[in-house]
């Protein structure tokens, strides 16, 4: 599971988290458990909500860790009811990597017909020309998140009924969004009409669950049910169960591929498949599509290892943990002065030099994005006395930026906007550098045929530059499309 440290940015960071539970007992208790499981998609604070009959709705929002917040008694104590969502965040839109509290979801609205808080997973594409024509209309913004546009859209809308209001805001938006919302009676869960942040529906008991994914339904015992459809709305209450309908026009599904190279826990389910599965079935590719002659296979911990073990299956060399990772490598470890800084990732990688020394390594990540922590990893293996280094990667080469909840960086910064495959060998300084091909990461995914060019079947446009949901935002602000 990819880990968030303060030395490394060259990594894309997770999206966020959501989670949401109706008709248990202690719904907060619940909540706490899925946000820990799903604390590797944002780690920069969460929150909580709540309703209960006799007190209300009652929240509580914390920076950092969900372990570090959330499981006090004392905390939990001021959260009863059994209805509530939840929400981990690492900032895409808003002040990037400066997290206020102001910023941190689920947000809250009172309306006519009562409260609703509502939590984002995702990226609203036009959410700059929203936030323009809502302030100019008198409204007054408490965050910089995007996700706030939502709940003043419901404040404006005329639908009878808080579900109504979401529906109708929803189809202002444009972008990618999962979302878990609630009323003091109802848990209601809608995704965007291509489908490409996920959101999955959970059974514990006589109650419901939503989440992000499969791993925090088995944390608290839920059974997992279905993925919530794209362009889905469920509307769920302990009495009535759930109700389904389809709000926006039917398109062809455009599931995000990066969840299953990299943002996705490995022991979740995503479209029927299993995460790890996948990630072993790139590095089967990999080999056939980049063999080397060498000594042994080395997955860069954790998010490389089940690619790394499917590379060595594929290609008969043997797999080792050549690079050990220190678990206890957390985001407040240490104040990070320039001389900290300068050690770079061996506060979080040491290579493991009795099983290095005088070998030819093949190294396998999942991406390379600015390429800053592979070109220390391989002076690290150099150093421990590895005779060659490979570097075997994951994904395509991560060429243009994702708008769509994942904070990349701009263009010009990603090492493959810039550099051709060779250039980036050279650069990097290692013996080989091959990436996985699209439409051998399409065959690792499942498709047997590759990638369909004329309708992909995922969200690709990190790796392709073919956006399904037009940036508008960005593209107001100068970015230019791939011609």
């Amino acid at each position: 599971m990819p880990l968030a440290h303060p030395f490394d940015d060259d990594k894309l960071k997770e999206e966020c988290g959501i989670f949401g539970v109706v008709g248990v007992a202690d719904a907060a208790n619940f909540v706490a458990l899925g946000l820990h499981a799903l604390q590797h998609r944002g780690q920069e604070a969460g929150g909580i909500v709540v309703h209960d009959a006799e007190h209300g709705f009652n929240s509580a929002r914390r920076m950092g860790y969900v372990r570090d917040n959330f499981t006090s008694a004392e905390l939990l104590q001021t959260l009863p009811g059994n209805i509530g969502i939840g929400h981990v965040r690492y900032s895409t839109a808003g002040n990037k990597g400066q997290t206020a509290i102001r910023d941190v979801q689920p947000f809250f609205g009172e309306f006519s017909m009562g409260g609703a808080a509502i939590a984002h997973n995702g990226n609203l594409t036009n959410a700059a020309a929203l936030r323009r024509d809502l302030i100019d209309r008198g409204a007054i913004f408490q965050s910089s998140s995007d996700s706030e546009c939502i709940i003043h859209l419901m404040a404006r809308s005329m639908g009878r009924n808080i579900p109504d209001r979401m529906e109708e805001a929803l189809r202002k938006a444009e972008g990618a969004f999962s979302v878990v919302a609630m009323t003091r009676t109802k848990l209601m869960g809608v995704r965007d009409p291509l489908g490409v942040r996920p959101l999955v529906l959970g059974k514990i008991g006589d109650g419901w669950a939503l989440s992000s994914e499969t791993c925090a339904l088995d944390i608290i015992g839920a059974e997992f049910v279905r993925e919530i459809e794209p362009g889905e709305m469920v509307v769920i209450s302990a009495k009535d169960g759930v109700q389904s309908h389809f709000p926006f026009r039917r398109q062809e599904p455009r599931f995000c591929i990066f969840e299953q190279v990299y943002f996705s826990r490995p022991d979740s389910i995503l479209s029927g498949r299993s995460v790890y599965e996948t990630r072993r079935q790139i590095g089967v590719e990999l080999a056939r599509e980049a063999p080397v002659e060498a000594d042994l296979v080395c997955p860069v911990p954790d998010s490389g290892t089940p690619a790394a073990i499917g590379f060595s299956h594929e290609s008969g060399i043997p797999y080792g943990m050549g690079i050990i990772r220190n678990q206890y490598m957390g985001r407040t470890f240490i104040e990070p002065t320039d001389a900290i800084r300068n050690m770079g990732v061996r506060l979080k990688l040491n290579v493991n030099r009795a099983l290095i020394a005088g070998k030819r390594i093949i190294l396998v990540d999942d991406s390379v994005v600015r390429g800053t922590t592979t070109r220390k990893i391989k002076d690290m293996l150099l150093d421990a006395g590895a005779a060659e280094v490979h570097f075997r990667i994951a994904s395509p080469p991560t060429a243009w930026p994702c708008f769509y909840g994942v904070d990349t960086p701009q263009r010009e910064k990603l090492i493959a906007a810039t550099m051709t495959e060779d250039e980036m060998r050279e650069h990097l300084g290692v013996d080989s550098l091959r990436f996985i091909s699209l439409d051998g990461l399409y065959r690792a995914a499942g498709h047997a045929e590759g990638r369909n060019n004329a309708c992909p079947q995922f969200c690709d446009a990190c790796f392709s530059g073919e956006y399904p949901i037009k940036p508008t935002d960005m593209i107001a602000k100068g970015f230019e499309l791939k011609s």
